[in-house]
């Protein structure tokens, strides 16, 4: 059945592996640059900088968030050096801009990543122009999803109701919180499908064919 998001007035999109294929491999290469950093900022083997930043994402939401905790890490430089990578695998999908484009009401970004990431990737998609605005890790003061102070932040900083807000998530966790705030939660993904979770209300595994399919208000932007 198509989904019905005829009562969706704001449209929340996570960015990296939602708003393009994780088959693209592009956050492989900022993982990469993660752990370098990880091994050469703390002093550890690769494969025990790799486990940390493991450890970090799944305890703090971000590798960045339990670096800050526990050693004092600046934000704005482990962002512009793990950010620092080549754009070359992403390519914009004409499909999911025309699918954006038929949805009624605003269209925001809500990402872990930074401002410039986020122009970056979303200009090399051809999909800037599609949002209103990116909600970012600055603009949340460094708290990532899923806290929910960080999607408490979003509300008020850009006047939105929950319950008239669709958000779109690769990652399960960061849609438990959206649930309980009374989101429609969509998670995206090759592994969508297999999600159990209660609070996950429609999976896909790709996301411009959902966006054709769903019942939207009869609106135009």
């Amino acid at each position: 059945m198509n989904a019905d998001l005829r009562h969706i007035d704001v449209w929340l999109f996570d960015l990296d592996n939602t708003l393009y294929p994780i088959e693209s491999s592009f956050m492989g290469l900022i993982e990469k640059k993660m752990t370098a950093y990880v091994a050469r900022e703390i002093g550890l083997s690769h494969d025990d900088a790799f486990a940390l930043q493991k450890r970090y994402l799944r305890e703090h939401g971000t590798t960045l968030a339990g670096l800050m905790a526990n050693h004092g890490i600046d934000p704005a430089g482990y962002l512009d050096e793990v950010h620092d990578v080549s754009l070359d695998s992403l390519v914009p999908d004409p499909a999911l801009r025309e699918a954006l484009a038929r949805l009624p009401g605003r269209l925001l970004v809500f990402t872990n990543g930074d401002a410039p990431h986020a122009a970056r990737v979303l200009d090399k998609l051809d999909l800037a122009d599609q949002f209103e605005a990116v909600f970012h890790i600055a603009s949340a003061d460094y708290l990532p999803k899923p806290n929910p102070k960080t999607f408490d932040r979003i509300i008020a900083e850009h006047h939105l109701d929950p319950r008239a807000t669709a958000f779109f998530e690769d990652s399960e966790k960061n849609l438990a919180p959206a649930a309980v705030l009374g989101m429609t939660t969509v998670l995206v993904g090759p592994h969508a499908q297999a999600s159990t979770a209660p609070f996950v209300q429609y999976r896909t595994d790709k996301l411009a064919p959902f966006l054709d399919a769903a019942r939207v208000r009869e609106t135009v932007r």
